[in-house]
């Protein structure tokens, strides 16, 4: 293949607008998703280890700021929600931005932020996983349960480390119950769902009897810088409408629901995310709050353990529901790569009952286990946050290029003010990926590096859009 027609393939794209991939005689995902579920899914996946585990680590980052963190993460998020939410009216298919970049920039630039967002739900679930597996064993503790060193932790976080043997466990258990139908995990979502606003409702009434103000104070003792820093973590607690948009394909009215579900699930998720912040930094100082189970830990310190145990295992389900929908959403990326042929076929396959992709779902379980038994909370999260923020910045580019190019296309939800959002979604979103230490940088860059390698070795040979196709 010659470099001109290389690059004419490269460049090649998938119509902009258009319903679902199946439309058009491509396998196709069950529809059966209301409007109700889609913002169900947005909060299950939305609030979990993000508040319950992440806001700690974020406290030991920014102290009492932690709160200006949020607004200024839930800030950028808001940005990007609203971009995805144009642009998944316009596409709605599996695979969210990867589908939107191969209609606005083209294959090469569709294949790196798939390979992205592969990158982003495994780290994402790989995270929620040790969170999960640091409430489980709190709680363990409070009963006189202690896991033996060996299987408590990654190497190198403690005396004795070997594995988390909790997180492994847990993931390959939901892995495992998402091969049956998307419809029945949406159900189970619900319930989850109502026990963590309960719980959150919980941590509300009871400990705003115990916050004091001196607490909130000094805002800023690690300097302003620490703000960002933090909220380039905290990002991860937001994380999730995206996942609504990765679905689109399974939603029965996609092009009035999808919309719907992002931007109710996130205002509804920013407004719970305020208060449960003011209300952690207020109840104990800065100093004192446990980066692995922040909540559980400051109810003990205010001489409440029932609650504490309360609050442990609502936190376990709350996370437990954000590891289900990023358990989701990694292998339907996969899968909607492998439909155009940048993936083996083998990749697409469906089961044949429950029309899910049941083969990725069981090896995207598997390796995201594996990662979450040996690698530390605060890289994990770092590691998902940047390959997060690079795909909002490329959804937020997206749409704004299509307003200048294409203003007449049919949009049946048009973002207010969208070139403006665009733009500065996209501004939001580079600042707090350049906040982000270098080391996160690097593992992105191999990550992008290897991807490339697996395109020019075999998706551009086998891509379905055929190399005579015009960009």
């Amino acid at each position: 293949m010659t470099w001109r027609s290389l690059s004419r393939r490269a460049l090649a794209k998938k119509p902009v607008h258009g319903g679902p991939a199946h439309a058009n005689g491509a396998p196709g995902l069950s529809r059966s998703l209301t409007r109700l579920d889609l913002v169900v899914i947005g909060v299950a996946q939305i609030i979990g280890a993000g508040i319950f585990v992440i806001s700690g680590v974020g406290v030991k980052i920014a102290g009492p700021g932690i709160i200006l963190s949020f607004l200024l993460a839930g800030g950028a998020c808001t940005l990007a929600a609203l971009c995805y939410a144009e642009l998944a009216s316009m596409m709605p298919q599996a695979g969210s931005a990867y589908s939107y970049t191969y209609g606005i920039f083209g294959e090469l630039a569709a294949w790196i932020i798939g390979w992205d967002l592969i990158l982003e739900y495994g780290m994402g679930a790989a995270t929620v996983a040790v969170g999960w597996s640091f409430y489980l064993q709190d709680l363990l503790r409070a009963y006189g349960l202690v896991l033996p060193p060996w299987a408590a932790g990654p190497p190198f976080t403690g005396p004795g480390r070997v594995v988390n043997l909790p997180a492994a466990l847990v993931v390959m258990g939901f892995a495992v119950l998402l091969i049956f139908r998307t419809r029945l995990n949406a159900l189970i979502a619900r319930g989850l769902v109502i026990v963590k606003l309960a719980v959150i409702a919980f941590i509300l009434a009871l400990g705003v009897f115990f916050v004091r103000s001196h607490h909130w104070t000094p805002l800023m003792p690690y300097g302003p810088g620490s703000i960002v820093q933090a909220a380039s973590l905290v990002f991860f607690a937001f994380l999730g409408f995206d996942v609504v948009a990765i679905i689109a394909e399974e939603s029965r009215n996609p092009e009035r629901d999808v919309p719907f579900g992002i931007i109710g699930s996130l205002s509804l998720c920013s407004l719970i995310y305020l208060a449960v912040t003011l209300t952690l930094v207020g109840m104990v100082s800065y100093t004192q709050i446990d980066p692995e189970a922040p909540f559980s830990t400051a109810f003990r310190q205010v001489g409440l353990p029932w609650a504490a145990d309360l609050v442990g295992l609502g936190a376990i389900i709350g996370i437990t529901s954000v590891l289900y929908m990023l358990l989701l959403a990694q292998p339907r990326v996969l899968f909607a790569m492998a439909r155009d042929g940048l993936l083996p076929p083998a990749v697409a396959a469906l089961h044949p009952r429950y029309r899910t992709p049941h083969r990725m779902t069981i090896l995207c379980g598997a390796a995201v286990a594996l990662v979450a038994s040996l690698t530390p909370i605060d890289k994990l999260a770092f590691l998902c946050n940047i390959g997060t923020l690079f795909a909002f910045l490329l959804v937020c580019l997206g749409m704004l290029v299509l307003r200048i190019t294409h203003p007449a296309l049919p949009r049946p939800f048009r973002c207010p003010a969208g070139k403006l959002v665009a733009a500065a979604g996209a501004l939001v979103c580079l600042a707090l990926m350049l906040s982000m230490p270098a080391g996160s940088w690097l593992r992105l860059a191999l990550w992008l590096l290897i991807g490339l390698v697996v395109y020019f070795l075999y998706a551009w040979r086998a891509g379905r859009l055929g190399e005579n196709k015009q960009a």
